[in-house]
């Protein structure tokens, strides 16, 4: 017999064309099981890891690395904190800032919105916000112009496109002989942004620092520093290296303990969404079981001939590992071929079938990313194929090793 004749009868048992049709369904069927376990699963965490690169980067354009304001909120030594910061070895650059609310008009249009006073060619070394511009440009906020760039979404609130001229309202008044009066200062629309994150584009303005410095009376003094950091993940000790350089007593901030929950979240979904597909490709993978438990029921006859010919059980219990084996790898590589090719199209068959329909699958102001974004990433599929592929490894130990153990002339007494 030949040396490797095993495994020639497990692959032929799986191609079979035999009068039982039902086990090759059965057998087709268990790798179509595993093939959608495995895809889906790849498919998913493909997902997960995009929104967790999309809601890095939108955080990060936005937010800086790191920051450090004052305590009163009134900072007049920032261009000392500057100094010292792009100093450091591991910050990039550093931006002054200023934060305020505001009430924003425009005709019948109101919305509150947050105002950022900022100096356009500092923050575009510090932040992506200069490549989110959607018309115009950051540079147009020049000093003494009093020009304001908008989200989108704010900008559609207000009904408002580049050229009109909007009524900025504070809180704070000016005391008059007729009493407490708002404060109010028109600004000129000069751009429109886009980041994708509903929080942003709905609620937040850029203008000049100067001009948030008179808007908000703040003379010469800023409500911060942000930073860039050539360390992402280690932005919270440079920031901490930076404030202690300075000597001065300030509060330190970095982008993961700003939005430490939505990683969290994020991580904690992944693990759940693992676990549970897992289970899927666990009872896909133990079909294999009741394939092959009826396919010894099918083969009685033929074992029992191989054994008095001379094959031993260990030769017996090759085949139909041979054959479970043939099952899972098949149904593994198909499924990754397919979940590779869905997770690299995804957003191409989003938006296609989004536009077929009629409907969004993310509302953009329901979620903080409008987009459905994927992100296929080499270990996350060389860890789903291995487990695979080791399910349908064990699945098929049980009905081989009852194969084993057939006794030849209990399976041919009746035949």
């Amino acid at each position: 017999m030949s040396r490797h004749f095993e495994f020639w009868i497990g692959n032929r048992y799986v191609r079979s064309r035999s009068s039982n049709r039902f086990v090759s369904l059965i057998s087709a069927i268990s790798m179509l099981g595993i093939a959608i376990a495995v895809s889906v699963l790849i498919l998913v965490l493909s997902v997960v890891n995009g929104f967790e690169r999309e809601l890095q980067d939108r955080l990060l354009a936005m937010t800086a690395h790191a920051s450090i304001e004052d305590i009163d909120g009134s900072m007049s030594d920032w261009e000392a904190l500057s100094a010292v910061a792009v100093d450091n070895s591991r910050v990039r650059a550093a931006a002054p800032f200023i934060d305020g609310q505001a009430l924003l008009v425009f005709g019948e249009q109101l919305s509150g919105a947050g105002l950022r006073g900022i100096d356009p060619a500092a923050e575009d070394a510090v932040s992506g916000v200069g490549s989110t511009m959607l018309q115009g440009e950051l540079g147009s906020l020049r000093a003494g112009a009093f020009n304001v760039v908008l989200g989108v979404e704010l900008a559609d609130a207000l009904q408002v496109g580049i050229g009109d001229k909007v009524t900025v309202t504070l809180a704070e008044g000016i005391v008059t002989p007729a009493g407490v009066v708002p404060r109010t200062k028109r600004f000129t629309v000069s751009g429109l942004y886009r980041v994708g994150m509903y929080e942003f584009d709905r609620r937040l303005g850029f203008i000049n620092l100067a001009d948030a410095q008179k808007l908000y009376r703040k003379k010469d003094a800023v409500t911060g520093v942000r930073l860039a950091v050539t360390e992402i993940f280690e932005a919270s000790a440079i920031v901490r290296e930076v404030a202690l350089e300075h000597g001065e007593v300030v509060l330190v901030s970095d982008w993961t303990r700003r939005h430490v929950n939505f990683f969290r979240s994020i991580q904690i979904t992944k693990s759940i969404l693992f676990v549970i597909l897992l289970l899927v490709i666990a009872v896909a993978a133990f079909n294999i079981v009741s394939t092959l438990v009826m396919v010894v029921k099918d083969k009685q006859a033929d074992i029992a001939i191989l054994r008095t010919i001379g094959a031993r059980p260990a030769s017996i219990l090759k085949i139909f590992v041979t054959q479970g084996s043939v099952i899972g790898i098949v149904g593994t590589v198909a499924g990754i071929v397919f979940g590779i090719l869905l997770a690299l199209n995804l957003e191409t068959i989003v938006v296609s079938l989004e536009a077929a329909f009629g409907i969004k699958f993310l509302a953009a102001d329901v979620y903080f990313i409008s987009d459905l974004p994927a992100e296929l990433r080499v270990a996350d599929v060389a860890v789903i194929a291995s487990i695979a592929l080791v399910l349908s490894l064990v699945s098929t130990v049980y009905p081989a090793w009852v194969a084993a153990r057939t006794a030849p002339a209990e399976a041919l007494r009746y035949d």
